[in-house]
């Protein structure tokens, strides 16, 4: 079995397997079993790679999670010091992986679409298919939208940010099995669920989302971090209304 996700990591950072080994301090010999064998390389030298490649270990070498189980409650996969270092590849791969539910609370996420054209087609499909997709989208007109715009002063940008966005999620509106429906709630953070694993955008004040952290959490029943986002989409989702003339 190979490691396609390293693969594609080292590709996608512009380094050769013998480069990406000079990089971290290893034999390319050793960088090359990581990727045709999928071997699991240490803890430390796993870090070294995953932070100069920019991604958590732990979605490269998912070994090391199962490692560190009996440690902690293994909640958290990575942290983000700002939601634009979230790998591409691994909203993708969420996404194409989920086989039970998706849930997205969100004002806008224009960058799920931008950056995988796909992204409202395969949520289509995914419904299609019995996966439960819940979407709650910004209200435009909603004064939570129009004073976080004024916070992060970008006055209408942030509406029209919204506007678009809901035009681009529109096709989900009757969508077979997708739930599609508005917010006008104050979002402390964004929420994007699938199955068991989590990506937490927070919201900092006077900062573009995509400038504040994001966790990438996983469900655990040692612990309740993803329960308590969980249950904070289930209380905005109570507060949420199907679009006009949907």
């Amino acid at each position: 079995m190979s490691n396609d996700k390293l693969r594609s990591a080292v590709r996608s950072a512009g380094f050769s397997v013998a480069e990406f080994a000079d990089e971290i301090g290893v034999d390319p010999k050793t960088a090359q079993r990581w990727m045709t064998l999928d071997r699991t390389p240490h803890r430390t030298t796993a870090t070294r790679a995953a932070k100069l490649l920019g991604v958590p270990p732990s979605w490269l070498w998912p070994e090391l999670d199962r490692a560190e189980q009996g440690a902690g409650d293994g909640e958290v996969i990575g942290f983000y010091a700002h939601r634009a270092q979230v790998p591409k590849m691994l909203w993708r791969d969420l996404l194409i992986g989920a086989t039970q539910s998706i849930d997205l609370a969100t004002y806008a996420a224009l960058h799920l679409v931008e950056d995988h054209p796909e992204t409202v087609t395969l949520l289509a499909h995914k419904a299609s298919i019995g996966v439960q997709v819940r979407i709650a989208m910004g209200d435009p007109d909603a004064p939570a939208i129009h004073l976080r715009g004024e916070e992060e002063q970008m006055t209408d940008g942030l509406v029209g940010r919204v506007r678009m966005a809901n035009a681009y999620y529109a096709p989900l509106i009757n969508a077979p099995g997708v739930q599609y429906r508005l917010h006008h709630t104050t979002l402390y953070n964004s929420i994007y669920r699938y199955d068991d694993q989590m990506i937490v955008n927070h919201h900092v004040y006077g900062l573009h989302g995509y400038l504040a952290p994001a966790l990438h959490l996983r469900k655990s029943d040692a612990g309740d971090l993803f329960a308590t986002y969980a249950g904070s989409f289930d209380r905005l989702w109570k507060e949420s209304y199907q679009p006009a003339g949907s």
